[in-house]
């Protein structure tokens, strides 16, 4: 199983404000993570899980979750922490691909975990009460990157051990 974050990022590291992205509508950026997310299965938090529930991302969402312990959502099961939904990701595609969608604490809590990070680099700098956890440039490699009209798409890999 692979491990990916997704996220759409502002320069100074913002993600969202009261659930919302603080920027303009970026069609190409939500049009490219649906596409890329479409067929797997999803890691969320439950509010962020709750603030996409008329149009869910993945093909199965886990729901990581201390205050809920079911939602009504045949494609949704809810997990209580990160061993947990790893065990239940596993289950869902041993040998694909799982995205983690955020929000701020969740994508900290699976940074140690993923094996790589799909950031969409939004051009400007954003108020907002959440924020991508920061993470050691030296232990990741910079293996795409892709300029759209507002924003720069990046992928990085996290290095092996040996290099």
């Amino acid at each position: 199983m692979r491990l990916v974050s997704v996220a759409a990022v502002a320069e100074n590291g913002v993600i969202g404000d009261d659930g919302e992205v603080p920027w303009p509508h970026l069609a190409e950026d939500v049009e490219q993570y649906r596409e890329r997310v479409a067929g797997s299965p999803v890691i969320l938090g439950r509010r962020t899980f709750d603030s996409m529930r008329g149009d869910l991302p993945g093909s199965r969402q886990i729901v990581v979750s201390r205050s809920v312990e079911r939602v009504d959502e045949p494609t949704a099961t809810v997990v209580g922490g990160v061993d947990q939904a790893l065990d239940r990701a596993r289950g869902l595609a041993p040998d694909g691909t799982v995205y983690v969608l955020g929000g701020g604490a969740i994508y900290a809590l699976f940074q140690p975990h993923v094996d790589a990070m799909v950031l969409s680099r939004v051009d400007g700098r954003y108020d907002g009460d959440t924020r991508f956890p920061a993470w050691d440039r030296e232990e990741w490699t910079l293996t795409a990157e892709t300029e759209y009209d507002g924003f720069t798409l990046r992928t990085w890999h996290r290095r092996a051990e040996a290099d």
